[in-house]
């Protein structure tokens, strides 16, 4: 069976109870995009998905992914999208949703770590308490730049657990020069659907197709030790902290260029082989930095740049 047949086999599954489609239908649409408009597998299959969720007006949580069932896993077990699993945890931290669609969010851990997660405000699932430790069925894994993070929906299970959880400490620090600034940093764009943080890819949403973006400031760098090279990324307040450019300034500034990689090469000059201490929880190959301190230290510009080229 082709990759393609297996898809749409497996698209077919996931609407089975909601839409009469045949597999040779399916088929024909993923064969499509990937042949016709050359566009990879995996978003072809998000794209049809998501033409189908349209037509049997469904979220996309209301539907399971292909070809699984819920797994039970460990937190640092979650490292697929859209993987359905069962998680034992405690909720360690809640924060203020920032969108009416989101009825809770903050931060599950167990042993192995802490996860982002999101219960949707219309999923008639009973409210997280702070501190409680819940046996969870049915949640759905999201991932966007190698973060996961887990959601609640309406076919998600919640039972409250008579016990305790120790949440494993998932923070790692890291004192280094910062050698590169990857591609993808600076101005960006965020795909503005709810729930949706990807960042857009020529005006596209890997999920939602082509929107128009909300912009966003971001720093994909790599901090080098000495001995190895460590992946960071800087969020908006991190970024803003480490280079002084706040968001209005970055969007002034693209403007006047008529050019937003004008924003990454600024941010190059300001930081580029300059030390610094940063520590946060690990995300895949990521380190997120949610603290950060300049340091001072002996900085040779042309040693830096040899090691930022061969990187």
């Amino acid at each position: 069976m082709s990759d393609v047949r297996q898809h749409a086999e497996e698209i077919r599954e996931q609407f089975s109870e909601h839409l009469d489609l045949t597999a040779d239908e399916v088929e024909d649409r993923l064969d499509n995009l990937v042949n016709e408009y050359r566009v990879p597998l995996e978003e072809a299959r998000r794209s049809v998905v998501s033409h189908y969720l349209d037509e049997a007006g469904l979220e996309r949580d209301d539907i399971r992914s292909g070809g699984g069932g819920s797994e039970k896993v460990n937190v640092e077990d979650v490292n697929e999208d859209e993987q359905w699993l069962s998680l034992t945890a405690k909720v360690v931290d809640l924060w203020d949703p920032r969108s009416d669609a989101v009825g809770q969010v903050g931060l599950l851990g167990d042993e192995t770590g802490t996860i982002k997660f999101t219960k949707w405000a219309d999923s008639d699932l009973p409210e997280l308490e702070e501190g409680a430790v819940y046996h969870l069925g049915n949640l759905v894994s999201d991932e966007y730049q190698g973060d996961y993070s887990v959601k609640l929906n309406r076919t998600t299970t919640v039972e409250e657990a008579d016990e305790d959880i120790e949440v494993g400490d998932d923070t790692a620090e890291v004192v280094g020069a910062l050698v590169d600034i990857q591609s993808g940093s600076g101005l960006i764009k965020r795909c503005p659907e709810e729930g949706c943080t990807r960042v857009l890819q020529n005006g596209r949403c890997s999920e939602h197709g082509e929107v128009e973006g909300e912009f966003d400031l971001r720093i994909k760098g790599v901090l080098d030790d000495g001995t190895d090279v460590h992946e960071v990324i800087f969020d908006k307040e991190a970024t803003e902290n480490l280079t002084g450019i706040g968001l209005q300034e970055a969007q002034d500034m693209a403007m006047d260029a008529l050019d937003t990689t004008v924003v990454a090469e600024e941010m190059r000059e300001k930081t580029l082989g300059l030390y610094y201490r940063v520590a946060g929880p690990t995300m895949g190959r990521y380190l997120l930095v949610n603290e950060m301190e300049e340091l001072a230290g002996p900085t040779d510009t042309e040693d830096v740049l040899i090691r930022a080229r061969s990187i």
